[in-house]
């Protein structure tokens, strides 16, 4: 007994949607591979090897400047602004001072990278912290690193551009920080945030 085999244009319809389903994928992927810019700052696996780097070195320098006491004196560095800082009270990149406490760790960390920072201090402020700017480059880019640590500052301790005041005596009237009260000793404890990003 003989099978009749009729013609069967199916094969030929799952070719031709094969065919047509793969177009669509590769139009697909050629308009998003289009769609989408890469630029220097898109986020990938080398932005965020180079923001941990940043992030590292701006702690490094905390770590290091405070356990030399130059963090300290730096904040210290304050006669109605920032010492040397210009009419905004704040320096707009690395200060230009020579001697500046924090002048030499910013810029071997920095400055000698091209990577843009901005350094802030947070203080007890009434119940509320509020800050001051000792350097202002700009508005941070959104994969900018931040590090800080904290500063305690004692009444004794003296500030202006010739540690000509005493914080005890002077602060309130002349220092951007008011005491916490309740020590003879305890000025007050100031936070030191760098946060920095590639330029």
């Amino acid at each position: 007994m003989f099978v009749e085999h009729r013609p069967d244009d199916r094969g030929q319809a799952h070719t031709l949607e094969a065919f047509t389903a793969a177009l669509l994928l590769v139009a697909g992927l050629i308009f998003a591979t289009q769609a989408t810019a890469v630029t220097p700052l898109s986020a990938s696996t080398s932005n965020q090897h180079v923001e941990n780097q940043v992030e590292v070195a701006a702690q490094d320098v905390l770590t290091t400047t405070k356990a030399s006491g130059d963090l300290t004196a730096a904040v210290l560095y304050y006669d109605d602004g920032f010492v040397g800082a210009g009419s905004g009270g704040a320096y707009t990149g690395l200060p230009d001072d020579p001697g500046h406490p924090l002048r030499a760790a910013l810029k071997e960390a920095f400055d000698d990278r091209r990577i843009a920072f901005n350094v802030e201090v947070y203080y007890p402020d009434d119940g509320d912290v509020a800050d001051t700017t000792m350097v202002d480059m700009g508005s941070p880019t959104d994969n900018a690193a931040t590090a800080s640590t904290r500063v305690p500052l004692y009444a004794a301790d003296r500030f202006g551009e010739n540690d000509e005041l005493v914080l005890a005596d002077d602060g309130p009237d002349e220092y951007f920080a008011d005491p916490v009260g309740g020590s003879d000793t305890l000025y007050t404890v100031v936070e030191v945030r760098i946060t920095a990003w590639q330029m």
